[in-house]
């Protein structure tokens, strides 16, 4: 496995170049081609547009179909909106992870809009190292000895004592606007929570690029709001709340963790913990809030570069995606996560088998083992806790 490269992949040349060009500076008629790799645009500092390219490309021609004129105009306004949110406090859960929690706080001074307080919850690591990075970095430190993402967050949001809160990951570095950009998007009381961009930190090997290709945590250049059409629309088979954005860049008005409950700890197969924040959102749009993804808030995450550890990773995400289908349908009713488990879900693998099967692994379905074993144990784990408290 550690080996082993998709034959999709087996022509990359890594590591995959990311390049950063800006629409006025760089993108120009005399401009050189730009190489093979993936190429962000930016517009006043914010990415605006992305492509993967396989070859030299012209730029001015990349640029004029990549980057639609709509988001650089939303990226200028969320600029020019002043902050009437700043009550925020930041949360970072961690374990054993020092140099990667160290690299992500020292992101955190250059926010434009600094948060009230920095909490970081140790999620019961084996040393004091996670301690020391956060004294010295001027953080608040939270010990949770429970063992599991959910766990964590439920004590972070405890620990909190302002109107909004904002959760990214140890193994994040954020845009100096990451924060405010978040808040700006909380602009009507039926929001709810605001995820944001995530973008890779890098792709410096194919376990990263097989990551950021079939399970990245982007989800494009346009603002998108999820509420009770979104909701109502896909309830034949569960709404895909996946599609909202990502666990490592989301914030919340503190008042909804009162009013729905908290993260469900169920969710917490071991350290990792997975899908407690699709979870969550798809219980914000059950109760009628609306959920808002705002691309102007950019953060880079830094994947997993082994095979073995991303095999482990995706595993743990399809047994996260069923448990949480089994749990939105106790804490809901709404049976169409159960269609999406039992009708849904072995169409779909089915499918992939097929095309697998005559030809060989290609980096869409590597991991189709993990995948499949991993939501037999999703469904496994969460029936043996059906009736285990919540939060």
């Amino acid at each position: 496995m550690s080996d082993a490269v998709p034959r999709d992949m087996k022509d990359n040349v890594f590591p995959v170049p990311i390049q950063y060009l800006d629409l006025l500076d760089d993108v120009r008629a005399d401009a050189r081609a730009v190489a093979a790799g993936l190429v962000v645009f930016t517009s006043d500092g914010l990415p605006v547009g992305q492509a993967f390219i396989k070859g030299p490309e012209e730029l001015t021609e990349l640029a004029a179909h990549t980057v639609l004129p709509e988001t650089t105009e939303h990226a200028r306004t969320v600029m020019q909106t002043p902050i009437r949110n700043r009550d925020v406090s930041l949360l970072i859960c961690t374990k054993d992870r020092p140099d990667e929690l160290a690299r992500c706080l020292a992101s955190i001074p250059n926010q434009s809009l600094p948060p009230v307080e920095v909490i970081v919850v140790d999620n019961a690591s084996a040393g004091d190292g996670t301690r020391r990075v956060v004294e010295a970095a001027g953080a608040t430190y939270v010990r949770e000895d429970r063992i599991g993402l959910d766990f964590a967050r439920n004590a972070a949001v405890r620990a909190a004592s302002t109107e909004f809160v904002a959760f990214t990951d140890d193994d994040v570095v954020l845009h100096e606007r990451w924060l405010e950009n978040l808040m700006k998007a909380f602009d009507r009381p039926e929001i709810g929570c605001v995820t944001g961009l995530v973008l890779p930190g890098e792709l410096s090997t194919p376990a990263q690029l097989i990551f950021e290709t079939h399970w990245g945590f982007g989800r494009g250049y346009k603002r998108l709001d999820f509420g009770p059409d979104f909701y109502r629309q896909s309830a034949p088979y569960g709404a895909p709340a996946w599609l909202i954005g990502a666990g490592a860049s989301q914030a919340f008005r503190r008042q909804v963790f009162n009013d729905i409950g908290l993260f469900d700890v169920r969710l917490d197969m071991g350290a990792a913990g997975c899908s407690g924040d699709s979870e969550f959102w798809n219980r914000l749009l059950h109760h009628g809030r609306t959920c808002r993804y705002e691309p102007t808030a950019v953060s880079w995450h830094f994947h997993r570069k082994e095979m073995k550890g991303l095999a482990k990773q995706i595993r743990q995400y399809m047994s996260g995606h069923v448990a949480a289908l089994l749990v939105q349908y106790q804490n809901t009713g709404n049976r169409g996560n159960l269609r999406r488990i039992l009708v849904a879900l072995p169409r779909y693998y089915f499918r992939k088998l097929r095309k697998r099967l005559p030809k060989g692994a290609t980096s869409d379905d590597f991991f189709l083992k993990e995948e499949m074993l991993g939501c037999v144990n999703g469904a496994w784990y969460v029936l043996r806790r059906w009736k285990m408290q919540a939060w």
